[in-house]
């Protein structure tokens, strides 16, 4: 059997580093042909040495030097490429069978859209690049065979649930509505005037999953369980009223399908993301990922909660996103990463996020989303509203 070549966009992020962890378990299958980071110097100098792929990439022309410098004192042949242009080529590159994609942000859209442009074989991690192009990109999928497989384990436990012959329809198959399971995140229980004073490092203190600091705080303000809910629609053909939030803190059950019948398929398993990362590897088989067994005796109990959108305006923004169609959410998306960064950075308090959101939703009117060209015209012109709120907000 040949091995699978992968490429592996966002290599130093968490999900690329579980995507390593389970390549490296099954060397014999899979082959990791290029890896690429953000600003990580350091990391992906260390994984280009364990791995040795043909190809890395870095997002910044200096960073790309002192890598090549570094790997050719190493003795590594690893090729060093730079910037955005090289991720598109090395997603459309002949000898590529699989693609992770898991580029963090609206950064990832053009790679992960040449993938299926191309009729790779995407792992999508980057909710993202669907959230921004929705149907552009599922088209791209259609029209060129490519094969999609959901990584967010939530996505990739409805996939899971759902019958193998599965094709956009509910109806069709059967499907009363679907589940999205939530952790909650970090502030479930906390006190409501208590959120204004949430500084980074609490929200980044995720309670079952490690995550990076962008996501862990849309962890926290449920932005990214609305992001979830924008890529299920995609996904799944499912409309807005027929997905559902379910707050499930223990994060053992990973989302669940419903049926007409009454029935209701779950996936369970540790909160660990090498699970959906070697189901969408190795699909339709099944191969060891290296996580620990689930214990159910351990766990003794599991406990659901309707999501709370007082508590949660974002995922009641992602919704109304949703529903509104257009460009509203690419909008949604810019205007969120905006916020998040002026967060993180200490520039914007925790519940002012969703205000930011709320106003840039509200100035950005519609628009088509008919082209790329169209998709990142409306996310330079969400970003720019966004920090004008930002601005307006600072003391």
């Amino acid at each position: 059997m040949s091995r699978s070549r992968i490429v592996v966009f966002g290599a130093t992020g968490s999900i690329g580093r579980s995507t390593l962890d389970v390549i490296a378990r099954h060397p014999e299958r899979f082959e990791a042909f290029a890896l690429t980071a953000h600003a990580q110097v350091g990391r992906l100098f260390e994984l280009c040495e364990q791995f040795r792929p043909r190809y890395a990439v870095m997002s910044r022309e200096a960073d790309a030097d002192e890598l090549r410098a570094r790997l050719t004192q190493a003795g590594c042949p690893t090729e060093v490429l730079q910037g955005a242009q090289a991720l598109v080529e090395l997603a459309e590159h002949s000898e590529v069978d699989t693609v992770m994609a898991a580029i963090v942000g609206a950064a990832g859209l053009l790679p992960t859209l040449a993938a299926a442009q191309a009729g790779k074989r995407v792992l999508l991690a980057n909710k993202e690049a669907l959230v921004l192009s929705g149907q552009l990109f599922m088209n791209a999928v259609a029209q060129n065979g490519a094969r999609l497989l959901p990584i967010d384990s939530e996505h990739n436990a409805v996939f899971q649930s759902l019958p193998h012959t599965f094709g956009r329809e509910l109806g069709a198959s059967g499907v009363r509505r679907i589940m999205l399971t939530a952790s909650g995140g970090p502030f479930r229980t906390a006190p409501l005037d208590s959120l204004d004073a949430v500084t980074p490092e609490q929200a980044c203190a995720h309670p079952n999953w490690v995550m990076g600091r962008k996501i862990s705080v849309d962890s926290a303000t449920m932005m990214n369980k609305g992001l979830e809910v924008i890529e299920a629609h995609w996904l799944f053909g499912a409309p807005a009223e027929l997905i559902d939030v379910v707050i499930h803190p223990q994060s053992v059950i990973h989302s669940m399908v419903e049926y007409v019948d009454g029935s209701v398929i779950a996936q369970l398993g540790n909160p660990d993301m090498r699970t959906p990362i070697a189901h969408a590897l190795a699909y339709p088989e099944r191969i060891d990922a290296g996580v620990r067994s689930l214990d159910l005796f351990e766990i003794a109990k599991l406990t659901f909660e309707p999501a709370d959108l007082v508590r949660f305006p974002c995922l009641s923004l992602a919704y109304q996103a949703l529903r509104a169609g257009g460009a509203a959410a690419a909008v949604l998306n810019a205007a969120n990463e905006e916020a998040v960064t002026a967060f993180l950075d200490g520039r914007l308090g925790f519940m002012q996020i969703a205000d930011v959101i709320a106003a840039t939703l509200e100035r950005a009117g519609d628009s088509p989303v008919e082209s790329v060209e169209a998709i990142l015209e409306t996310d330079g012109r969400a970003r720019a509203i966004a920090s004008s709120e930002i601005l307006s907000r600072q003391p």
